[in-house]
């Protein structure tokens, strides 16, 4: 085999960049300089501009894939609630980063530089694209969600459709198409794939999950082939191919929740594989000599490249004072909004071929990604690091103590689905690991069964490794399997205990099976912690709307706040809007811990005053939907008779449903029983003497005070 350069045997080439991509963060990593500007700078070096060492257009298909998982990415990660709240916000930046450069652009194309009309339109349209170069680092400090980086994303989108769109109609004016017939067709063809997309894909990955649930390989390739189609059927309608990947990764986004095994893989492949081909096909693209080819190239460079930053900058201040954004939020704005590389690179060089610019031009907008690309990078990394910081400051402290979450397994087969939901409802900032347990009835079968236990456990913890989540694997032998969850619980400080649904015939067996193994009461008064027993048929993630029913009086238990915020995190890992069915007061509770924590979920609430109206649920809750059902054991405020018989209805009604039953945590007394016993007191009393002693309390307070007179008992009870 000869041996030359520039390298065109894929082997040498793929080990090369290899090397590049472990060692280039690694070494600038010293130096404080982000990850990103090694791999663009390590791309000048090797590419047809720097020392020729790989050919041109050796690793395009890598980049390209790299451009379109950086959007992929870009629509996936975001927020879906966030993003529909925030949308008008995203449309203001997207108006801003459009219409700021493309005006201060033209100016500078026709009165600084002199350009043609078709020239102006052309480069100033240029000056509003951006590329999210920088993205990869927002997302690495977790600021993804954060309101900036939302809004930055959505404006990206926004600006970039435009731009390429002014791309399509300057394209067929120049080749005079521009006609009736191009915007009908340019309309229709829109239409379509977006339709395609947004509607069609969610569709069809819904019955893909819940087909094929075990493949984790067909999981991922099905996703890959569903953002390379897209990214094809927006070429096909006359945009570019990185809008098609975007709305794949919003059609996708509530299909893939963000602590799952196939989030992970995503994850960790683009950002080990083909984001850095991409950069490193960016840096390629440099050409730094064009600085030494006399002054007109270093007068027009210097011009693109200052008002490129400038006009982005600005789009970034005048966002800042719409919405009252903070000096680094802005600082995150500007830089994910700065860097232009992939649909710079694209209509410049479609109008260098087309005559429309000359090589100056040309040349000065390479020098124009590098820079920008630096910056951004820099800004981002910088405002990032400050904003993650504030980010981490301002997170409520969770009450209770830490989370221990139990999964006590008796099959096998259920053991994924359990652990998965744990991993969905786990406080992310927890690093506490989740215990699936085992517990062996002690005999003389135990050794072997113990062997076998552990083996079977093996699954679990090479699952969980998938996500990267923490996961210890806990054991025990005692005289039931009743006793060893108890035990368990109070050895680990479990404040989670999560349960599967067993296939038994009987109402209670079909509850508890061979976990509990005589009846409810056995577990329910023995482990006063959260527990949530589980029926899932289908894969979380293919669930449309969550639909929560609460008992009467449910917002007084001990666990309220505790269970609510669990099923709130889990509608937004399944992307599912929720739907809660109660009394008003229970629905005032509700609304109000949801204001106070902050949580951005689409919520809709339904009047259910009596439990006994239970079944009328049944013909608004579609197969797609997941049931939550929060009970109560027997002595507490918000148990009800009628809730005995609610695991035997579900099992009638919503057979065909994943369904979640919920029982609150609640605090004991010396003699293991509830702290409240049903008939010592009921809930009506309570609140009227507390609303009677606020109301004296208040009258107090203002006699002290010199106040107005009046009698305190004349406010009505907004209750």
């Amino acid at each position: 085999m000869s041996f030359s350069l520039p390298l065109k045997d894929p082997v040498p080439i793929f080990s090369l960049v290899l090397f590049i991509i472990l060692l280039a963060p690694i070494i600038l990593r010293k130096f404080r300089i982000p990850s990103i500007i090694g791999l663009i700078l390590a791309g000048m070096a090797i590419g047809d501009h720097g020392f020729k060492i790989i050919e041109k257009g050796s690793i395009d298909l890598f980049g390209n894939a790299g451009l379109l998982y950086i959007m992929f990415l870009a629509g996936l990660e975001l927020d879906m609630t966030e993003f529909r709240k925030n949308r008008h916000r995203s449309m203001v930046f997207g108006a801003f980063t459009f219409f700021i450069p493309l005006v201060l652009g033209y100016l500078l194309c026709t009165y600084v530089l002199h350009l043609s009309l078709m020239a102006s339109l052309l480069i100033s349209s240029m000056f509003a694209t951006h590329t999210l170069v920088a993205y990869p680092l927002a997302s690495r400090l977790g600021i993804t969600k954060n309101e900036a980086v939302t809004v930055a994303v959505g404006g990206t989108i926004i600006t970039d459709t435009a731009v390429l769109l002014i791309l399509a109609i300057i394209t067929g004016a120049e080749q005079g198409n521009l006609n009736t017939a191009f915007w009908l067709k340019l309309g229709i063809s829109l239409a379509i794939f977006t339709v395609i997309v947004l509607w069609g894909f969610p569709a069809i990955g819904r019955w893909f999950f819940k087909k094929i649930k075990d493949d984790k390989t067909s999981h991922f390739i099905f996703v890959l082939a569903l953002v390379f189609l897209a990214a094809f059927l927006a070429e096909l309608a006359g945009v570019e191919a990185i809008i098609g990947a975007f709305l794949a990764g919003l059609a996708l986004n509530q299909l893939i929740p963000h602590t799952s095994p196939l989030m992970n893989r995503i994850e960790f492949v683009g950002n080990a594989l083909f984001i850095p081909f991409f950069l490193i096909s960016v840096g390629m693209i440099v050409d730094l000599r064009v600085l030494l080819k006399g002054p007109e190239a270093l007068i027009v460079a210097g011009a693109l490249t200052a008002m490129a930053l400038l006009s982005k900058w600005l789009a970034a201040f005048f966002t800042q004072l719409s919405f009252g954004y903070t000096a680094t939020q802005r600082n995150v704005i500007f830089g994910l909004s700065s860097s232009h590389a992939a649909a710079t690179i694209a209509v410049v060089l479609i109008g260098y071929n087309m005559g429309i610019i000359n090589e100056n031009v040309l040349n000065g907008t390479i020098v124009l990604i590098l820079i920008t690309c630096m910056v951004g990078s820099f800004v981002t990394e910088n405002a990032g690091r400050k904003l993650a910081i504030r980010e981490a400051e301002k997170k409520p402290e969770i009450a209770g103590g830490p989370e221990h979450f139990l999964i006590p397994i008796a099959n096998p087969e259920r053991m994924e689905s359990l652990l998965d939901f744990a991993l969905m409802v786990k406080n992310p900032a927890n690093a506490a690991p989740v215990y699936p347990l085992v517990v062996v009835q002690d005999d003389e079968e135990a050794k072997e069964k113990i062997y076998i236990s552990n083996k079977m456990m093996e699954k679990a913890v090479i699952h969980a490794a998938a996500s990267e989540s923490n996961v210890q694997v806990v054991t025990r032998v005692d005289l039931n399997v009743t006793d060893g969850i108890s035990r368990a619980v109070k050895e680990l400080l479990i404040s989670d205990v999560v349960l599967g649904w067993s296939d038994k015939n009987s109402a209670t067996d079909r509850l508890f099976g061979n976990i509990f193994g005589t009846t409810t009461d056995n577990v329910l008064q023995s482990v006063w912690e959260t527990v949530y027993v589980c029926q899932f048929l289908h894969p979380i993630n293919t669930t449309k709307k969550l639909v929560l029913v609460l008992p009467q009086n449910t917002e007084y238990e001990l666990g309220f706040t505790h269970y609510v915020q669990k099923i709130i995190l889990l509608a937004k890992q399944a992307g599912a809007r929720v739907v809660v069915y109660s009394g008003a007061r229970t629905q005032a509770a509700v609304q109000r811990f949801v204001t106070e924590a902050k949580a951005s979920v689409e919520l809709t609430f339904k009047k259910l005053d009596n439990l006994e109206d239970f079944l009328v649920l049944a013909r608004n809750v579609s197969g797609d939907d997941l049931l939550v059902v929060v009970s109560a054991r027997k002595g507490t405020l918000s148990y009800q008779p009628y809730l005995e018989g609610i695991p035997g209805r579900i099992s009638r009604h919503f057979k065909d449903n994943n369904v979640i039953l919920v029982y609150p945590e609640q605090r004991t007394t010396e003699n293991n029983e509830p702290g409240m016993q049903e008939g010592d007191i009921t809930l009506r009393p309570i609140q009227e003497q507390l609303m009677n002693i606020n109301r004296i309390g208040k009258a107090v307070k203002r006699i002290f005070k010199g106040g107005e007179k009046r009698n305190p008992f004349e406010e009505e009870d907004a209750q």
